[in-house]
């Protein structure tokens, strides 16, 4: 592992800081000014969900454009305008005079942190490497856990000193600190070794474009499991101030889990890589669900405070699998040739969850449905959805058999 991190220090380190300055457009570290967004604006939980869903729809019906530009452009380039823009979105969220003018700001932050820092990171890892592609992502993937674990701490301690609007201040500037060192990581693309050798490259897989990938019935079928993480995992970050009113805990208590969280996602993003490459993403499919399932039973059903601990572990677990795996399917099933067009509709479609779920269980609380209760529901989702994606896993390697036979 050692020797592997050191032979390809500069690709994985790129990965990880990508996926790291992803952390300022994701929905946990929003929600972490969500009160005071809440009070500046005078928005009820209702409407800062509905006005967070519209912003969010936004980027997602921007992601599939800019995020093909992968296919067309060198990533060094993508991330020399992506960067700047999430940069101009935090400041724009201090300087914002009107709600509509904090909806753009919100929407630039979906689209630029949440959607391409990861899209960049994940497409190119899924390009330098193939036999070793579980491996890379697992590696990669943990920068998003190293935001979540350090950014909630240092934000509410820059938040007491300096005031919320100058932790956003201060995340402008820091990502712009880091733009230089990105464009340089970035410059240098890694090829495969013995490409045709390496599992999911070359004349063994079938490169399916864009539109071929849309008319494809089982892409959606794997939508089904897919979309749930992303919904789920927003829906609780965003409404945690809701949570811990409801279930009296102190407000440290949650904040106090997330490093608990981070650990175990990378510690289980490491796994699933290893079981990638041993056995391939597709067959590992149907399971990865399981700890989302139980993660959302016992933050339903569990009021104690230990329960925030085991929740927080088992989204952990979830976020583990989910992130890895993620990133080394869809080059294994639709291979890489068009993966920035591919990546971008599929990460379109999960930012796309994400928006959806604040505003609708927003909504909900607001006619008395509590979040407990919705969880609930959502872990019959994940067991309806485990079942679609056993039947989409078989349908996927038959058709690989049936190609590899016939090349």
């Amino acid at each position: 592992m050692w020797l592997f991190i050191r032979a390809n220090a500069r690709w994985l380190g790129a990965g990880v800081i990508l996926t790291f300055l992803s952390s300022f457009g994701q929905t946990f570290f929003i929600g972490l000014s969500g009160n005071a967004l809440r009070e500046e604006f005078a928005l009820s939980e209702g409407g800062f969900g509905l006005l967070y869903m519209a912003a969010t729809l936004a980027s997602a019906a921007s992601l599939p454009f800019v995020g093909r530009l992968l296919d067309y452009m060198p990533a060094w380039k993508v991330a020399a305008f992506s960067m700047p823009g999430l940069a101009a979105a935090c400041l724009l969220v201090v300087i914002a005079p009107h709600v509509a003018v904090l909806a753009i700001a919100i929407w630039l932050l979906r689209l630029f942190g949440q959607g391409m820092m990861t899209h960049i990171a994940l497409t190119q890892t899924g390009r330098w490497f193939a036999a070793s592609r579980g491996r890379a992502v697992s590696l990669v993937v943990p920068g998003h856990q190293l935001g979540e674990a350090a950014l909630p701490i240092l934000f509410v301690s820059l938040a007491a000193l300096l005031g919320w609007q100058g932790a956003w201040t201060a995340s402008a500037l820091f990502i712009l600190v880091v733009l230089p060192v990105m464009v340089w990581l970035l410059r240098e693309d890694r090829i495969p070794e013995n490409p045709h050798g390496e599992a999911g490259s070359g004349s063994q897989q079938r490169q399916w474009t864009r539109a071929e990938v849309l008319r494809d019935p089982v892409f959606y079928l794997l939508l089904t499991g897919v979309l749930a993480p992303p919904f789920i995992g927003t829906t609780i970050f965003f409404h945690q101030g809701h949570f811990i009113e409801l279930r009296g805990y102190n407000p440290l208590v949650f904040a106090s889990a997330f490093p608990l969280m981070a650990v175990t996602t990378i510690v289980f993003g490491l796994v699933c890589g290893a079981l990638i490459d041993r056995f391939g993403a597709v067959r590992i499919l149907p399971f990865f669900l399981a700890p989302l399932t139980i993660a959302s039973l016992a933050a339903g059903l569990l009021t104690p405070v230990w329960g925030v601990y085991l929740f927080m572990f088992l989204v952990g677990v979830s976020y583990g699998f989910t992130a890895t795996l993620l990133g080394a399917l869809w080059p294994e099933v639709y291979g890489v040739t068009h993966l920035g067009g591919v990546r971008a509709i599929i990460v379109s479609a999960m930012v796309l969850s994400t928006a959806i779920g604040p505003g609708l269980t927003g909504v909900l609380i607001d006619q008395g449905i509590n979040l407990p209760t919705q969880l609930i529901v959502m872990a019959g989702w994940c067991v309806a959805a485990s079942v679609c994606l056993a039947f989409g896993s078989r349908v996927i390697r038959r058709r690989q058999s049936r190609f590899q036979s016939a090349a």
